[in-house]
């Protein structure tokens, strides 16, 4: 794999919750090599260790305080459950987070579902039918192939697994000759990172990235014929839904294969935008500092803490607004910023808001005016 982009020493988790400002900057750190494969458009961290990873309870990156997202998973859910008539069936989400959309799911369909994720916390209150859904606090593997499901969903996973063919097979195989079997994935899309230069969604965690292309290629090289690849969440998102095949019909498409130069192409525009983008962000928190306003940044998650860590700016910015309240009083890893909530910003009153994520700009505007706080968004 050719590697494209580099960076040095970033916390090799975003959304850990850190409890103390020297855990958070003293918080392991470990490189980005990006590689990108000329055969599939598989894009890599190729330094990537396994390894370093916790994912536990405390692992929090859950969206659904935001009224924008909560709005997008469930029009999301009921698309899913009319196009493949998911009513009275049995369901699995493999990386189920806190089971937001497990439930959904399963109440609006009228659904049987089982989630999995190590980060999936039994004291946090919710609330759903238990005749209904069940979590398993454990990483999915082999060893629950016999937990059946007629439709597997799988949200902002594959991302954080290296050996994604591997994973990608195992699911294949827990299905076994239950072809009318749907399979749904939804990962970041790297067609909108590269086109947009957008470093700030290249952290650690994400150890792969995919294209249209490079997906639908992963997935029929696996054993599935893929049914759709879309975009989703103002292209952030990129989906896909698929059925397993024999395995003796496994062929790739020349559709999958031809996306390659897309995503090469892709490639290379982020490779010659990347220091003019870089030294624009740079410019402007140096322009804030040097005027004296205060500023902070909208959303505490990976997004945030791969602008702050790759920006390394000065003290310029103290403080990460996020409407999560698990996050509220805990710290960004590497650089140490603590996390408040909107109500936070009646007293400190920054001129100026860098918004994480621009698809929240409507909503952070709202929550601005109701609390009488005037500042200048700045969409990232």
């Amino acid at each position: 794999m050719q590697t494209f982009y580099k960076v040095d020493a970033v916390p090799v988790h975003s959304v850990l919750l850190m409890p103390t400002r020297e855990r958070a900057r003293n918080y392991r750190r470990g490189d980005i090599r990006l590689g990108l494969c000329d055969t599939c458009g598989f894009i890599s961290n190729v330094a990537f260790d396994p390894t370093v990873h916790e994912y536990s309870v405390g692992y929090e990156a859950t969206q659904s305080f935001s009224a924008t997202f909560n709005s997008f998973h469930s029009k999301l859910a009921g698309r899913l459950i009319d196009r493949y008539d998911l009513h009275n069936k049995h369901l699995i989400e493999i990386g189920c987070g806190q089971g937001e959309f497990l439930i959904m799911l399963c109440e609006m369909g009228q659904n049987y579902g089982v989630g999995f994720d190590p980060a999936y916390d039994t004291g946090r209150p919710r609330e759903y039918n238990p005749a209904q859904v069940s979590f398993v606090q454990d990483f999915y593997s082999e060893k629950y192939a016999a937990v059946q499901g007629d439709f597997i969903a799988c949200k902002m996973t594959l991302e954080h697994i290296p050996n994604t063919a591997e994973f990608v097979r195992t699911v294949r195989r827990s299905i076994g000759n239950r072809l009318e079997t749907v399979v749904f994935f939804q990962v970041p899309n790297a067609r909108y990172v590269m086109r947009d230069v957008a470093f700030w969604d290249i952290y650690y965690e994400h150890c792969s990235y995919f294209s249209a292309g490079s997906l639908a290629y992963l997935f029929e090289h696996c054993g599935f014929q893929v049914l759709d690849v879309a975009t989703e969440y103002q292209e952030q998102y990129l989906t896909i839904e698929a059925k397993p095949v024999a395995l003796d019909q496994v062929t790739i498409s020349p559709a999958s294969r031809q996306a390659v130069a897309e995503t090469q192409e892709d490639v290379q525009t982020f490779i010659a935008a990347y220091p003019g983008v870089l030294q624009r962000w740079r410019t402007l928190l140096e322009q804030i500092q040097q005027e004296g306003k205060r500023a902070v940044i909208w959303g505490s998650g990976s997004k945030g803490v791969a602008f702050l860590t790759t920006l390394n700016p000065p003290e310029v910015i103290q403080y990460a607004v996020d409407v999560n309240p698990y996050r509220h009083g805990t710290f960004m890893a590497g650089s140490g910023q603590e996390i408040v909530g909107p109500a936070f910003l009646q007293t400190y009153q920054p001129e100026m808001i860098l918004v994480m994520n621009p698809i929240y700009c409507d909503e952070i505007q709202r929550e601005l005016n109701r609390l009488g706080v005037s500042a200048q968004l700045i969409p990232v």
